[in-house]
């Protein structure tokens, strides 16, 4: 059922953005629930073997989502999404950085800002996430790191979420 799923994820150097089209076999509050409340995103959003560990998360504009990658060894990378904009199971933006496990920022690495929107369709949702960079290193640095394989391999990760 998975395998006809919309999938577009293009890079667009001039702008300085990362543009994702992603369709999933769901109703949208589903899609929605999966986004935005901790023990699903621990579900789902870290590519296997990897596992997200959430510390923990306020989804509010002006909260934030403090988690943990956790690798096979066991070595944790830290991150926080700062929640701004929220309009309910519509959409929402965030400015992703990496941190330490108290969520202080650290600086050497480029912060995402994310903007989700989800529509339902018939018998599927489309999340449209866009993905910005200050700088054009920024995003170069962030590719070069496996973003597109994590991301596609955590996405993937979802849709078997939403069959269960």
């Amino acid at each position: 059922m998975g395998h006809n799923l919309l999938m577009n994820f293009t890079v667009d150097k001039e702008n300085k953005k990362i543009r994702v089209e992603r369709e999933f076999a769901a109703t949208r509050d589903r899609v929605w629930a999966a986004w935005t409340k901790s023990e699903l995103l621990d579900q789902w959003w870290a590519p296997k073997p990897w596992k997200a560990r959430t510390k923990s998360m306020d989804f509010t504009e002006g909260g934030f989502w403090l988690y943990a990658m956790v690798g096979p060894d066991g070595s944790e990378h830290w991150a926080r999404a700062d929640y701004h904009a929220i309009k309910e199971g519509e959409s929402f933006s965030a400015l992703d950085a990496f941190c330490d496990e108290n969520g202080v920022l650290n600086t050497e690495f480029p912060r995402s800002f994310w903007t989700n929107t989800f529509k339902e369709n018939s018998k599927s949702t489309i999340v449209n996430i866009e993905i910005s960079y200050k700088e054009l290193e920024d995003l170069e640095k962030i590719i070069e790191m496996g973003f597109k394989e994590g991301f596609t391999a955590g996405l993937e990760n979802l849709d078997v979420l939403l069959e269960s």
